[in-house]
């Protein structure tokens, strides 16, 4: 075998040691890939029962309701369709009725969203960009009047 044969062998081998890490890497990834759905995604079947998703959205006024055991059932909504939401723990000091919110869990399959994390805005002017998309598709977003850091910094000068 000669020179220029061994190299291209060992070209050859090491190209295809790293397609196979590559090709390992992406498929692990590709099982904690958590993808983000509104209900009026959810409420149409694009997801499968017990494939865990993110739900995101608005927390509908007046569907809060506390139980015992820090059990908490809520329903979240985009403006156009509501899913209901069961969970369990300690939710954020923010979570309330008519803000944003992001629960990561699973769907029953009677429909309602079991919640293993309860995600709240966590300021005036954050809220995740797919949530704000959703809205807007919807028709249900709304700009707030908080003044822009930004501007203010640039009118203080």
């Amino acid at each position: 075998m000669t020179r220029k044969q061994r190299r291209l062998i060992l070209i050859g081998s090491s190209l295809g040691v790293l397609a196979i890490a590559v090709a390992l890497v992406l498929g692990s990834l590709r099982e904690s890939i958590v993808f983000f759905n509104s209900p009026t995604d959810i409420a149409e079947n694009k997801t499968a029962p017990g494939k865990r998703v993110r739900l995101g959205g608005l927390v509908k006024t007046g569907s809060v309701e506390r139980g015992d055991n820090l059990q908490i059932h809520f329903k979240v909504t985009d403006g156009n369709k509501d899913i209901p939401v069961n969970y369990r723990g300690i939710v954020p000091d923010l979570f309330r009725e008519g803000q944003g919110v992001i629960a990561e869990g699973h769907i029953e399959p009677g429909g309602t969203f079991v919640a293993d994390t309860v995600l709240a805005k966590h300021d005036e002017n954050y809220m995740p960009r797919e949530v704000v998309e959703a809205l807007k598709k919807q028709g249900h977003w709304q700009e707030t009047a908080a003044p822009n850091p930004a501007r203010l910094r640039q009118s203080a000068k």
